[in-house]
């Protein structure tokens, strides 16, 4: 098969290379499927770099989240050739095959194509572990996004539009404002033209922002504490920004906030259970026409560069692929 391998950590541009190389080896209570789609993620840029939480043994195949046919099933595997399911492992996904044990593969219907299912994964099971099961986002709440045109903030929009709240989304250009509208967002600001907390208080009648989706950190963070509502929970995501934030104390007493941190793939091991559950109850949502993934571009396998190149610069938006 052809492959993305990483051949020492560094920059994606100075180690990646697109190798001939046999294909993975089926795993016991797993299967290895053909790769329809490979959806991108930032952590696919660390991990490539070294600087992930997990390094991959070199050398490697990077991307974590595909959709595909199984083309062989393991003896203990619960899937079957010919079936379509989504794949998630730490890397594996920047090919033409690649494997995951039972346990990371999630069935998906015809309705669901291969682009949207690649997307479904990483952003909105993060999304929906993060308002549902750690801030309890309720109907008639206000939510604030941030980075809502990113991969993670379309599904955060989204879901909270799902859940019944009003969807107040941040994004710094015009046309990422018109994404956020897209995906459902009741009002938008431009934080590089106006200041977001000012915003969120004129539109909440200086209420605050019940709960705020907070994938940016650093000064975002901070300022996002300044339109908290009494009771509101801020959700940490990520820190795109670069900086982590240190939180005032003096602020959370104050207000009665709670800052709730996120780390999806913490619940692989703690509690893997609630990953299948989130993967049915989101299918239910996109058959209901309630959420459904927007895809920026689709390369093809051989300009992976182009298509790191589109998220590290944030040129893009919603999410990027590539199909094999």
């Amino acid at each position: 098969m052809r492959a993305w391998r990483a051949h020492s950590y560094g920059p994606y541009r100075d180690v990646l290379s697109l190798d001939d190389c046999a294909d993975p080896e089926v795993p016991e209570a797993g299967a290895v499927i053909r790769v329809a789609s490979a959806s991108l993620n930032f952590p696919d840029l660390l991990s490539i770099a070294g600087k992930y939480q997990v390094k991959a043994p070199l050398p490697f195949v990077p991307g974590i989240e595909a959709a595909g046919t199984v083309v062989a099933a393991g003896a203990k595997s619960r899937f079957r050739t010919g079936q379509r399911v989504l794949a998630y492992n730490l890397w594996g996904a920047f090919a033409e095959r690649m494997a995951a044990p039972d346990a990371l593969l999630f069935a998906i219907p015809d309705s669901l194509g291969d682009d949207a299912a690649a997307s479904l994964m990483v952003t909105y099971q993060t999304s929906y572990f993060a308002l549902i099961h750690r801030a309890a986002l309720r109907a008639g709440e206000t939510l604030l996004v941030h980075g809502g045109a990113g991969g993670v903030g379309i599904s955060a929009i989204q879901l909270g539009k799902a859940l019944g709240a009003t969807v107040i989304a941040t994004a710094g250009a015009d046309d990422k404002l018109e994404v956020c509208r897209r995906a459902g967002a009741d009002h938008v600001v431009n934080y590089k033209e106006d200041d977001f907390v000012a915003a969120v208080q004129r539109i909440t009648g200086g209420k605050g922002a019940n709960v705020i989706y907070d994938p940016v950190g650093g000064d975002v963070f901070d300022r996002s504490l300044k339109c908290i509502a009494w009771e509101g929970r801020l959700l940490v995501i990520g820190f795109a920004s670069g900086r982590i934030p240190e939180l005032p104390m003096n602020r959370v007493l104050l207000k009665n906030i709670a800052v709730v941190g996120l780390y999806w793939g913490a619940y692989l091991n703690h509690a893997p259970d609630k990953i299948q559950a989130c993967h049915d109850a989101l299918l239910k949502l996109h058959a209901e026409g309630k959420i459904a993934p927007i895809v920026w571009k689709a390369f093809p396998l051989a300009e992976l560069p182009a298509a790191l190149e589109a998220l590290e610069s944030r040129a893009s938006y919603g999410k990027v692929v590539v199909r094999p």
